[in-house]
């Protein structure tokens, strides 16, 4: 007898459908598994075994063969072992051939009990798309299902107690749809900063049109404690945020049964030994990276020239296109990769270049050698560049509170708000993510303005890429000011985050 069951598969962070197709025949006892299966789902054959042995029911004495269709594209991971074993038991009529409208997910234990696994909220978001009505997954990850809205969840703790649900002796009750609780994380505050009020400023434009940014400074002069803030003053992420993020993080397996739902923008600080394929993502089965697991959040690399420098090149094309391909003779996977980049680092191996102390003791040729870690194309495509110098004594003995944090978001939120009003026709989300029609668009320039930047570009030696980032930036300025128009102030205040020349005197 033939039994088909529904269940999914992972394609980077997206799910398709995949048929479980079980054949029970008379010959010699063996078990097959075809349809391009890794090592893990082929050792679903021992997995299942057991599991039909522990739960009460009868072994088959046959030749079983499982199909997971489409037989072309290749299935990898343990989540196959549940509707495996569901075909099995409904070719053998051990229990009742589940309906089309139903689909399973699970890994299997030796004694029945269904265990975890990754990626289920990107399977459930496509079984509601495929007409799937009824979901069978792991109890630990029910709530993640249930983020797919549209989804009858069935929390499965075994395999007997699947039996008997299908079977109709003990039916298993619906999973409660998931709703965040009260509270989270506590942030770090602006408020703690004493000075640098140049650097918060370029902080908050950045945050404020999620550019990129990159300060520079000699240790000590809180560029890291700065860059740990920033998510205090980022906007909420929107629901279609929170669930791109999660799918990220859910086939990861990063996300929990008591917090399935990412709600706060990511913040990933690599250490700089990280390799290429860990920032970019990749692997005999390609996982995302670090640049993914900042999608729609900052991305903080912490003494940018240490990198090295094939690792900070494969950032380019995630900068330009908010996503990153991985490619195998197999074929192709895209991951989500739209983040900020916040980068700092110090203008010279002692750090102390420039500082009016006068205590560098590198050479010029050592400093421009420090400094051309970080390729020209990779500066071309920071938005804000800013020097965070050492803080005066006397402002470290202020007593008076720094701007806090809230009130930082608060004009943060309101230029965002704008931003979503402007945009509602097209698919970005803030300045940073504007095109040429776009630009053309929203930040045309007067001749005031037009004068401003002649000069600019020929003095700063500009190229068409920094011409458009220099934009992007006045616009988000005079977003924040509450302008309609890009006005001459706003244009020089973005020309003055992009005049800063490192390693030139």
């Amino acid at each position: 007898m033939i039994c088909s069951c529904r269940s999914f598969g992972l394609e980077g962070i997206a799910g398709y459908e995949v048929s479980v197709e079980s054949d029970l025949s008379a010959g010699l006892p063996a078990f097959d598994v075809v349809g391009l299966p890794d090592a893990a789902v082929r050792e679903a054959r021992e997995r299942s075994r057991s599991p039909i042995k522990n739960s009460g029911f009868k072994s088959p004495v046959s030749r079983i063969t499982i199909n997971l269709a489409p037989a072309g594209t290749k299935k990898s991971g343990t989540l196959y072992d549940l509707p495996m074993l569901v075909g099995i038991l409904a070719a053998m009529k051990s229990i009742p051939v589940p309906g089309r409208d139903c689909a399973f997910l699970g890994e299997l234990s030796l004694e029945g009990r269904v265990r975890p696994v990754n990626g289920v909220l990107s399977m459930a978001l496509a079984a509601e798309r495929c007409g799937i009505r009824k979901l069978f997954v792991p109890a630990e990850n029910a709530p993640e299902a249930t983020l797919a809205e549209g989804l009858e969840v069935y929390p499965v703790e075994s395999v007997r107690q699947l039996a008997d649900h299908l079977s109709g002796n003990a039916p298993i009750s619906l999973a409660e749809i998931w709703e965040p609780g009260f509270g989270g994380r506590v942030l770090a505050d602006f408020a703690d900063v004493k000075g640098q009020e140049q650097a918060k400023r370029a902080l908050e434009i950045a945050a404020a049109g999620g550019h990129n940014i990159l300060m520079i400074g000699p240790p000590g002069s809180g560029k890291s404690m700065l860059a740990k803030r920033l998510p205090s003053i980022l906007p909420d992420m929107t629901r279609p945020e929170e669930l791109e993020v999660t799918q990220i993080y859910s086939v990861l397996g990063k996300v929990s049964r008591k917090n399935p739902l990412i709600t706060e923008r990511p913040f990933r600080s690599p250490h700089h030994t990280i390799s290429a394929p860990g920032l970019a993502g990749g692997g005999s089965n390609p996982r995302p990276g670090e640049i993914s697991m900042a999608h729609r959040g900052v991305l903080f690399l912490d003494e940018l020239p240490e990198f090295r420098s094939e690792t900070l090149e494969v950032l380019r094309q995630p900068l330009e296109d908010g996503c990153v391909t991985i490619s195998r003779v197999s074929g192709s996977i895209r991951y989500p990769s739209d983040f900020m980049l916040v980068c700092a680092m110090n203008p010279c191996k002692c750090g102390w270049y420039g500082d009016p102390s006068d205590r560098c003791t590198c050479t010029r040729s050592a400093v421009d050698r420090y400094l051309s870690r970080v390729s020209g194309p990779l500066l071309d495509r920071i938005d804000l560049i800013i020097e965070v110098p050492v803080v005066p004594f006397a402002d470290l003995r202020q007593t008076a509170p720094a701007e806090s944090s809230a009130m930082i978001r608060e004009r943060v939120n309101r230029a965002r708000a704008l931003q979503q009003t402007r945009y509602a026709a097209d698919d970005i989300a803030c300045n940073a993510g504007m095109d040429q029609p776009q630009l053309r668009k929203y930040c045309a320039l007067d001749e005031a303005g037009t004068d401003l930047m002649r000069q600019a570009f020929d003095a700063l030696g500009l190229t068409a890429r920094s011409y458009d980032r220099i934009l992007r930036v006045a616009r988000t300025i005079a977003d924040l000011d509450g302008s309609e128009t890009i006005q001459p102030q706003h244009l020089a205040e973005a020309i003055r985050y992009r005049s800063f020349k490192i390693g030139r005197e």
